[in-house]
């Protein structure tokens, strides 16, 4: 042992002069990104700066608004006040409340290579080809095979694609889609540039300024009338007008409170919203739970609701893949009896 610290203290001071050392030089691969920034400084859009921050009146209205609402709905499990940072609020697509990129299971450069190439070998759609990435608003990006990527694509083309194998959404005419915890509208922006057949997509949150970004993120990607933001004080209207085929849940029913989900599952029940796919936060080797922070079983109340198990299958249907590629869960669908 002490002649392997003899060499390595020998070629470690050969090798420090060039910035490395014999552990980066091994391991750099399995590190995490602890000590990057954790949002690009990118060139905002003409104007972003001074719209998207905290004193904006079209925040505090909504804030307002949200305030009457009811606690059964608002009532934050994670998302306080101060959740949501005031650089978090311009730079929505860093490593912050909305994408963990930098943290979190397998968040490393391996990871994000294993998942690329794993998207490119379900790519039957040509997605990578069809949704650009950019750093716009903090967004931390790979070029990986000489395509710039990020989580925020990887995970949007994985779950469309679990849409795709279980409802053949790319078939479906008029397509209507509601996205409930939208954030800041990603997965909204993706589909409707992937799929010429949505009519409508609705985003909706219960998080004022969830609300306020999305609203100005899905006008900034130009995406005309078919992308909507409902406040949260309008979507129980909305809905009674607006037929719904799919709602979509990703990472957020994870993030409320038993009480909210209950008031969520009402609504989808009372509107005859046929299917629900969710992805949850909690993970692990045995499968994805469908648990709250607060560690409820939440399974049980889309259950009670009238909604079936039709589908549940890991993120990733390669098991070494959903092992070591980023952010590994499960995604389940329901649908209403």
């Amino acid at each position: 042992m002490k002649f392997r610290s003899h060499v390595k203290k020998l070629l470690n001071s050969l090798l420090k002069p060039f910035g490395h050392e014999i552990g980066s030089l091994l391991y750099s691969w399995k590190k995490s990104f602890r000590k990057l920034q954790t949002f690009t400084q990118s060139k905002l859009p003409e104007e972003a700066e001074q719209y998207l921050n905290p004193a904006n009146p079209r925040l505090k209205e909504l804030q307002e608004r949200y305030a009457l609402c009811s606690k059964n709905i608002t009532a934050p499990s994670i998302w306080t006040d101060v959740h949501v940072s005031p650089h978090d609020i311009t730079y929505f697509r860093g490593d912050n409340a909305y994408v963990w990129q930098l943290r979190g299971q397998n968040m490393t450069i391996a990871g994000y290579v294993l998942t690329a190439y794993y998207v490119k070998s379900i790519d039957t759609l040509s997605l990578l080809d069809t949704l650009p990435e950019d750093d716009y608003f903090g967004n931390i990006t790979f070029r990986i095979d000489n395509t710039i990527m990020s989580r925020d694509l990887l995970d949007s083309i994985i779950e469309i694609y679990f849409l795709e194998k279980h409802l053949n959404i790319s078939s479906l005419q008029s397509l209507r889609i509601l996205d409930i915890g939208a954030g800041y509208g990603r997965l909204a922006h993706r589909m409707i540039q992937a799929l010429s057949n949505i009519d409508t997509y609705l985003c909706t949150d219960a998080v004022a300024p969830s609300t306020f970004i999305s609203e100005y993120y899905l006008r900034f990607r130009d995406l005309g009338e078919k992308a909507k933001v409902i406040p949260l004080d309008e979507i129980e209207s909305t809905l009674e007008t607006q037929h719904i085929d799919i709602a979509v849940n990703i990472h957020s029913f994870s993030e409320c409170r038993i009480a909210a989900i209950e008031w969520w599952l009402s609504l989808l029940q009372k509107n005859r919203i046929r299917y629900l796919m969710i992805a949850p936060n909690s993970y692990n080797e045995g499968g994805a739970l469908l648990q709250n922070e607060d560690g409820f079983d939440f399974q049980k109340i889309i259950e009670k609701h009238g909604y079936t198990l039709a589908a549940k299958e890991p993120k990733y249907r390669d098991p070494l893949v959903q092992k070591y590629a980023i952010n590994p869960t499960y995604h389940y669908l329901f649908v209403l009896n």
